[in-house]
């Protein structure tokens, strides 16, 4: 028998995932499900992408990289589209039934917190809101404890010709990326001798910049609908959401633009 649209993508069980709480089913439910399930699934695609770029890096694959990078902008930009979706939903609609997800949090997403670990944003102490799910903290530790996409782009810079300084080479990989003028002073020269090498530093500002641009729209939206209120789950809501606002993946990048 021949493989079905439906049969190969498991549409059924797909459509099945989608079990609102409140009874009676109040409209708005559905939306909040649906949005978030389908952030999950760019949540994986990302990260498969990211580990990607990490390969790339590292074998000095500078196209497959660049062609790497523009999709994962892509999918961020597609991401911060999605909160205009968000957005139709009023407070009172999510009010209506915000007591059904009980002790559940955004902040308990496993995939995000594996994405910031990637991206070389550690804050072990997030780990916390995942401790119930003994199977993704494995995940999670491991993220933590291997090395993020930014180490991978010192290999990069490695092998064309920039000098990674020794406090870079032994710093320990389950903390925050920190800015280096030496590795600012390295990329600067690539910016202006190598034209290639420009393009792929710019789609990776492209892509902190819609990180950040995601963020802070995620932060409107969370204050838009419960203004200064506690998040579900006892989660820390607006304040400590705005704490991670306009901080880069790639400060390097940033710290050289009045320079160029």
């Amino acid at each position: 028998m021949p493989l079905t649209y439906g049969e190969y993508l498991k549409i059924d069980a797909l459509l099945e995932l989608q079990e609102v709480k409140s009874d009676p089913p109040e409209h708005d439910e559905l939306l909040f499900i649906v949005i978030h399930q389908a952030y999950e699934l760019w949540f994986k695609l990302m990260l498969h992408e990211l580990d990607k770029i990490r390969r790339d890096f590292s074998n000095n694959d500078l196209y497959g990289a660049v062609a790497t990078f523009k999709r994962v902008r892509t999918v961020m930009k597609t991401l911060v589209g999605q909160l205009d979706i968000l957005e139709t939903m009023t407070p009172m609609s999510f009010t209506s039934f915000r007591d059904r997800l009980e002790t559940s949090s955004g902040f308990q997403s496993r995939q995000f917190r594996e994405f910031e670990y990637l991206l070389g944003s550690k804050r072990p102490e997030m780990m916390q809101h995942c401790q119930s799910d003994a199977a993704g903290m494995q995940k999670l530790e491991a993220r933590l404890q291997g090395r993020s996409v930014v180490d991978h782009f010192y290999d990069f810079l490695k092998q064309r010709g920039v000098t990674i300084p020794q406090e870079i080479k032994d710093k320990d990989v389950s903390t925050s990326t920190v800015p280096n003028e030496l590795v600012q002073e390295g990329i600067l020269a690539l910016y202006k001798s190598q034209p290639d090498l420009a393009i792929l530093f710019e789609l990776m500002a492209d892509l902190d910049e819609g990180q950040q641009e995601w963020r802070y729209r995620h932060v409107k939206v969370v204050e838009r609908t419960i203004g200064n209120k506690r998040g579900t789950g006892g989660s820390l809501g607006v304040d400590f959401l705005k704490q991670s606002l306009f901080k880069p993946i790639f400060p390097d990048l940033w710290a050289i633009r009045h320079r160029l």
